[in-house]
């Protein structure tokens, strides 16, 4: 299997992964904002004529990213940067290294029209496989990533205090066993799989149609749209599926009382029975201003690490 596929994909996704990694952290704190395990489903505060609760609007992406850089500093942004790394690392390189190679593979390279080969189907194939294949290796660092970003909104006393990806990922094999390092695991597969099919399939489809169409010029041009239209298609397609994995791998034991979500479906189900269906939209705005220029740094940088290693 060609090494220079997973190499190209991991080091372009760290690019990525390091320079959205604040977008990404408000994504999780929004997602988590209303959890009825964590805190009231609602926050209230009294009217004093009526003596009759009042709902508390919560902050948007913006006021959001304010808060945490305010009561824990402008460096918590990068609260949990180190799990991202090595997520991007495991996953992306996986299944970006794994994409490409089953392309290779299933390239019929008498077809006519599409400029890479490859219909449709196949491409979206080839990206759900590799998806799932991804996950299922990055999934202990996925977890370390999403309980590192959330602690912050955590009292002190039932914080984790992570000092580190290492440091999490150790604790948790000691505290629940090597198999807890998997919590969460069939949401991100299924994220991961809808992700990386919105993604990569759609980049190179709108990639080809303007190649073939010509509609406009070969290039930068051409990368920058290809890879907007993958990032707000992979936003649109997986941030149901983001919250209920992000409150999964959140979950924290108590002594005592039994975990809030039995697995993904028993989430959704709480979820939207709790907060209403749009609830599985929280954290849009955030996700898709961070996958569109996710996208775009990833794609650009990819193409620019593939001349290098290629040339």
């Amino acid at each position: 299997m060609e090494w220079k596929g997973f190499a190209e994909g991991g080091m372009a996704s760290m690019i990525a992964g390091f320079a959205t990694h604040p977008l990404d952290l408000i994504k999780v704190r929004m997602q988590l904002q209303g959890e009825a395990v964590a805190a009231p489903a609602l926050a209230f505060a009294l009217d004093g004529r009526h003596h009759a609760p009042v709902a508390v609007p919560r902050p948007g992406p913006l006021g959001v990213g304010l808060n945490v850089a305010r009561s824990e500093g402008v460096q918590a942004l990068y609260s949990g940067v180190s799990a991202t790394l090595l997520r991007q690392c495991l996953y992306s390189s996986t299944r970006m290294g794994l994409y490409e190679y089953l392309k290779q593979q299933w390239r019929d390279d008498t077809a006519q029209g599409a400029s890479s080969g490859l219909p449709l189907y196949k491409k979206v194939t080839a990206a759900l496989v590799a998806g799932a294949a991804g996950a299922s290796v990055g999934n202990p660092a996925d977890l370390a990533m999403v309980r590192m970003q959330a602690d912050g909104r955590l009292p002190m006393a039932e914080r984790r205090n992570y000092t580190g990806v290492g440091n999490a990922l150790s604790r948790m094999v000691k505290q629940d066993g090597v198999l807890s390092l998997w919590t969460g695991s069939a949401p991100t597969v299924t994220r991961a799989m809808l992700v990386t099919a919105a993604q990569l399939a759609t980049y190179d489809q709108i990639k080809d149609t303007i190649t073939e169409n010509r509609l406009v010029p070969e290039g930068l041009a051409t990368q920058v749209v290809a890879s907007c239209g993958a990032g707000v298609l992979a936003s649109v397609a997986s941030n149901p599926i983001d919250v209920v994995k992000t409150r999964v791998m959140n979950m924290k034991a108590v002594a005592g009382e039994a975990l809030p979500y039995r697995g993904a479906l028993d989430c959704a189900v709480k979820t939207v029975r709790a907060e209403g269906p749009m609830a599985l939209y929280k954290g849009f705005i955030p996700t898709v201003t961070r996958q569109a220029p996710f996208a775009i740094v990833m794609f650009l940088s990819l193409e620019q690490i593939k001349k290098v290693l290629e040339g």
